[in-house]
């Protein structure tokens, strides 16, 4: 159980600093009439280590109503590699945080203040989330071909992608 856990804080340091510098995360939602959305959000903060993922929003959109209705989400990040984290999304009202991440591009964005009661914080909570390593291409190459030349599934002992399960034992 130790070494499933140690695998799994460094699976969940991968995942911190691959999209440490990938500002922008694609939102996935369940809409009213059943069909996935998806919206770029701006990440405000990743604290894997508490669990936590931060955007702001404001009330009255269709991302909003769609949370309120089903927590569950997906959060997608693409650059030199690609993240994938599902999880469940709340709303937060912490006016100390949002000044915090407060700045002039979220402002002319969402074309409010830090203080409109509008504007909310929203809190992802991971639940399950895989990554894949792209952007050194040496790597992605010598380890396609070490996969093409064995007898082993494309997946078994793939060093390109993993899987973390987030749970109270793994933080």
């Amino acid at each position: 159980m130790a070494d499933q856990n140690t695998e799994n804080q460094e699976t969940i340091k991968n995942i911190k600093d691959l999209i440490k510098d990938e500002k922008v995360a694609m939102l996935t939602t369940l809409s009213q009439e059943g069909r996935l959305m998806s919206r770029p959000m701006h990440t405000q903060e990743v604290q894997m280590d508490k669990g936590e993922v931060w955007f702001i929003t404001k009330k009255d959109t269709d991302k909003y109503e769609d949370i309120k209705r089903n927590p569950a989400i997906n959060l997608a990040y693409a650059g030199s590699s690609y993240v994938s984290i599902s999880g469940n999304a709340e709303f937060v009202q912490d006016d100390h945080k949002k000044k915090e991440y407060w700045n002039k591009i979220i402002e002319k964005v969402l074309n409010a203040s830090a203080d409109d009661p509008n504007v909310v914080l929203v809190k992802v909570t991971p639940e399950i989330a895989e990554y894949w390593e792209s952007g050194v291409s040496v790597k992605v190459v010598k380890e396609f071909v070490k996969k093409m030349t064995s007898s082993k599934s494309i997946d078994e002992g793939n060093n390109l992608k993993d899987t973390v399960h987030f749970d109270d034992n793994s933080r």
